[in-house]
């Protein structure tokens, strides 16, 4: 798709000049710029998915920690 955006021509030299510095054209780095914005969301949601089953995971050990003892313990 195209898109068309109204931008400062200052703007646009210096972010040309920043993506020539990253080997881009101003179009790459842009079209890289959006699809890090659309898929930040994502995401996001993702790791809020991961902490909630890890909450919610019978392995949880209640606040038990091995101590030196159990730690060396061979019975």
């Amino acid at each position: 798709m195209n898109i068309t955006l109204a931008v400062d021509e200052q703007v646009v030299e210096q972010a040309r000049k920043a993506a020539r510095a990253m080997g881009k054209s101003l179009n790459q780095a842009v079209r890289d710029y959006l699809e890090q914005l659309a898929g930040a969301d994502q995401n996001a949601l993702q790791v809020e998915r991961f902490v909630e089953s890890a909450r919610n995971s019978p392995g949880r050990l209640g606040g038990w920690r091995f101590n030196r003892d159990e730690l060396h313990d061979r019975s």
